[in-house]
């Protein structure tokens, strides 16, 4: 059973967070992602973290975000972009989601330019419909 409740409370001090760290497009960082409903990629542990991709930078505020995961399932909506934190990360561009960052928790490192701009161009190629 997900703990919802103990999310919440999480999210409630999260949301009273005023400092913003300044962050950057290619960029991996440790979130809060937070318990989600059903399949929606979740955070894990006590902090309901998980690292994610920045993709697009919208402003200070928010940016998309492509959640990464250790899953070695392979299928057309994961990419592999190496290892991240001691684990071999993939990138799972159908939980693509838009972040606040108030989110963010600790920077992990940025990917190879020319690996992102691949992500990002897979990313636009995905048809959702």
């Amino acid at each position: 059973m997900k703990d919802f409740d103990g999310w919440n409370k999480n999210k409630k001090l999260i949301d009273l967070f005023e400092d913003r760290l300044f962050f950057r497009e290619g960029e991996i960082w440790w979130v809060f992602l937070g318990l989600n409903v059903g399949i929606e990629i979740d955070g894990r542990g006590s902090e309901f973290s998980r690292p994610v991709l920045v993709l697009k930078k919208y402003n200070q505020y928010s940016f998309l975000a492509l959640p990464l995961t250790t899953s070695p399932q392979t299928n057309k909506y994961r990419i592999p972009i190496g290892i991240i934190a001691g684990k071999k990360a993939v990138a799972n561009l159908s939980q693509l989601r838009n972040i606040d960052s108030k989110r963010l928790i600790n920077k992990i490192g940025s990917i190879d330019f020319h690996l992102f701009k691949t992500v990002k161009e897979k990313a636009g190629q995905v048809n959702f419909g």
